[in-house]
């Protein structure tokens, strides 16, 4: 059960809350999640196109959206605040007209805010993206996720689980390799994990990287 339901999904009401808040009718409720996808879209490629260096990703945690009646609250949990840091506020105006102008609403406002993470490389979408640059750049898998591990140890997480599926190093047969450190409880429920999936494309196929974190246990 622990690998077939989603860990964040799995521990929803207990300790995990939603990405999205938000209260619609039935039958608004597609428009509303698509809309919620356009949105974070449209932020990914923004500074996707944006950023300084080509060579570093973007160190997106998650993007929270809080809709109201007449205005749509954004927040970007970034680890890396320095892809915008040159001409910030012009940079976020620019991203709100952006993402305004995709978004096609008269009646809500887009504002948009942007919240530094004090430790990215706990994480798993920031070391998610991270392992995908290594292994873009032709670095060994296994050298990717061990380095991905050394990173976490600069922060509290209690145990990591790295996971790499596809035409790894591009073998004729596709396997999936993982490597574990600490501790990963995914069946205990008071356990809050961090979770993250990600897919890779390389010249032999896609890559999936899955990612798995144990950051605390809540007493109960």
């Amino acid at each position: 059960m622990g690998q077939k339901i989603n860990p964040l999904g799995f521990r929803l009401g207990t300790n995990q809350s939603h990405h999205s808040v938000w209260f619609a009718k039935p039958k608004d409720f597609s428009r509303n999640l698509k809309e919620d996808e356009k949105i974070r879209n449209c932020i990914q490629n923004y500074i996707q196109k944006n950023k300084q260096v080509a060579s570093i990703f973007e160190g997106i945690s998650h993007i929270e959206i809080q809709k109201q009646i007449n205005s749509i609250q954004v927040i970007i949990y970034i680890g890396f605040p320095n892809l915008l840091r040159e001409g910030r506020r012009r940079r976020i105006k620019d991203l709100q007209s952006n993402v305004q102008k995709d978004f096609h609403s008269v009646n809500q406002r887009i504002y948009i805010a942007i919240k530094k993470i004090e430790k990215p490389y706990g994480k798993p979408t920031i070391l998610a993206e991270y392992i995908a640059l290594q292994l873009k750049n032709r670095v060994s898998f296994r050298k990717a996720m061990k380095k991905a591990i050394e990173l976490t140890e600069q922060t509290d997480t209690k145990g990591i689980q790295v996971q790499i599926a596809g035409r790894i190093d591009g073998k004729e047969i596709a396997r999936v390799e993982w490597i574990r450190e600490g501790r990963v409880p995914l069946q205990t429920i008071c356990a809050k994990m961090d979770h993250c999936s990600h897919t890779i494309r390389t010249i032999y196929g896609a890559l999936g990287i899955k990612i798995w974190i144990f950051v605390n246990q809540e007493k109960g």
